[in-house]
């Protein structure tokens, strides 16, 4: 084993303003205001971890003082011997200091002190204080006259990931940059770059899920590359990198959320004991399924909340997120979304993650099903008007389940509800225009076209009935409403309903819930 080996983090980490990726409003910022001489006294560099606050620290360092001009330069050389010392942190003048390591006020006093002497080998005496959220109130005390009036050689640089733990005071007196996450497409190119650079291969597939993994940060993107290439040996693929991740193929993922979606119980707990058998850390599956939720909720007809093509699937998988879509409310995406949130402390503090997880599916796929306030009092309503309701199949007392009765199209839809079909009974209610339903035959016309639809009704039908329908696909519309429609006509015409819209100009019923 080489002993000299450097890791990727540390081997091409930015030496220049040029390099510094994902951060030019700041490289912008710094470059103009070392080319017009307005060089502030104090900055303060926030920003998650990996994102270039030291090294932005010692690249403003090398500008102050590189030796390949007579001033301050915002294109530091690299190779003189100012340059090369600040790199490799033996510079006498430029002192960085770990804030955790050097909390108290004795500490800081010594810094200050120290600060009052002119440099002896570059122009500025630059102190840059790594994590300075760590020092105790009496040091941020100490710092604060000499940091607000330094002396005119010195330049104080501040980095921290918690900047809501800067007291104010210090905040004031420092000019403050925030370091962005740095998107995924200029982490690809960075990455594939490197791999260039070392010779290794480096597919499409696997850098996207190390850039997505890296969540912005640089050091992490770059540490987990550096394991891929040391598990693999140079050939980094995606099917490498998730078993390294021990994360599940979006692929994966969208098939299992349709599957959770089903309201089948059993095969998605099937599907879970598969996932988690290949080897998938279930953690990562919860955060991917929270993704899955995020896009399939903004890619919704009832909002499309963005460029659809700019989600981060597939084609093909969009095209399975909107054909879940056309079947699934918003409701249902909210009730999901809050489970998944509310689970995300309990698998961290869950002793057994697979146990936890089994239980969230199950809670989940309840949770989803249940109707909300608005669906409870229209359900109410309609079954005081109606008849004849479709009972849900039941034991009697020989132990044999009893036959539904369907006469109508109301009928359909109230079996389809209590027999908690959430898929079957949002696409009926929403798409399908029913002509006739008598003697075992039901004659529609589908709104969208759902090749599965008839199939899966059939199915559902001969379980519940106890014998076999014919669905018959109309192609043409009879102008006939839709359950939603009714249900809609049915609140226009109620009494209450009219009042509260006379009372709002150009009010309408835009859905019902």
């Amino acid at each position: 084993m080489d002993s000299n080996y450097t890791v990727l983090a540390r081997k091409y980490r930015s030496q220049d303003f040029e390099s510094l990726i994902g951060q030019d409003v700041l490289v912008k910022t710094l470059t103009t205001a070392i080319n017009t001489g307005r060089i502030a006294h104090a900055y303060i560099f926030t920003g998650i971890r990996g994102t270039g606050k030291t090294s932005t620290a010692r690249i403003l360092a090398k500008a102050l003082n590189c030796l390949s001009s007579d001033g301050p330069t915002a294109k530091p050389c690299g190779v003189c011997e100012n340059c090369r010392a600040i790199a490799a942190g033996q510079h006498i003048d430029v002192m960085e200091i770990d804030a955790a390591s050097h909390t108290g006020v004795d500490n800081m006093r010594d810094i200050l002190d120290a600060a009052q002497y002119r440099p002896t080998n570059g122009r500025y005496k630059v102190y840059i204080i790594d994590e300075v959220h760590m020092l105790s109130t009496s040091a941020f005390n100490a710092l604060l006259k000499t940091l607000e009036e330094p002396p005119e050689h010195v330049v104080f640089i501040l980095a921290t990931t918690e900047i809501r733990k800067v007291p104010v005071t210090i905040l004031s007196r420092c000019q403050r940059f925030d370091l962005v996450r740095v998107p995924v497409e200029t982490l690809k190119k960075h990455f594939a770059w490197i791999a260039s650079q070392e010779n290794i291969e480096l597919t499409d597939g696997a850098n996207e899920l190390l850039a997505r993994a890296a969540d912005g940060s640089v050091r992490d993107g770059l540490s987990l590359l550096d394991q891929a290439i040391a598990q693999t040996g140079g050939h980094v693929d995606e099917k490498s990198v998730l078993e390294m991740l021990k994360r599940a193929d979006r692929g994966v993922v969208v098939s299992f959320m349709e599957t959770v979606l089903s309201g089948d119980v059993s095969a998605a707990l099937a599907r879970v004991d598969e996932i988690y058998n290949n080897g998938a850390d279930l953690s990562m599956l919860l955060s991917d399924m929270m993704e899955w939720t995020h896009w399939a909720t903004r890619m919704h007809p009832a909002i499309r909340a963005g460029n659809i093509d700019a989600v981060p699937y597939t084609a093909d998988q969009r095209e399975q997120i909107q054909k879940i879509n056309s079947r699934v409310s918003l409701n249902t995406l909210s009730r999901i979304w809050q489970v998944m949130v509310a689970a995300v402390p309990e698998m961290q503090a869950s002793g057994n993650q697979k146990q936890c997880f089994d239980m969230l599916i199950i809670r989940l796929m309840h949770i989803a099903e249940m109707p909300s306030i608005p669906e409870i009092l229209e359900q109410q309503k309609s079954n005081s008007n109606t008849n004849t309701v479709a009972q849900p199949s039941a034991t009697n007392n020989t132990g044999n389940t009893q036959k539904i009765a369907i006469e109508n199209a109301n009928d359909l839809a109230n079996a389809l509800q209590s027999s908690k079909e959430i898929l079957l009974y949002s696409y009926y209610t929403s798409n399908i225009e029913i002509t006739e339903i008598s003697n075992g035959i039901i004659k529609y016309f589908d709104r969208r076209g759902d090749a599965d639809f008839a199939h899966k009704l059939a199915n559902w039908l001969e379980n519940k009935t106890g014998h076999a329908w014919q669905l018959q696909r109309q192609t043409e519309s009879s102008n006939t409403h839709t359950i939603t429609e009714q249900k809609k006509e049915e609140l226009q015409s109620d009494p209450l309903v009219a009042s509260a819209m006379d009372l709002f100009a150009d009010a309408e019923i835009v859905g019902i819930k």
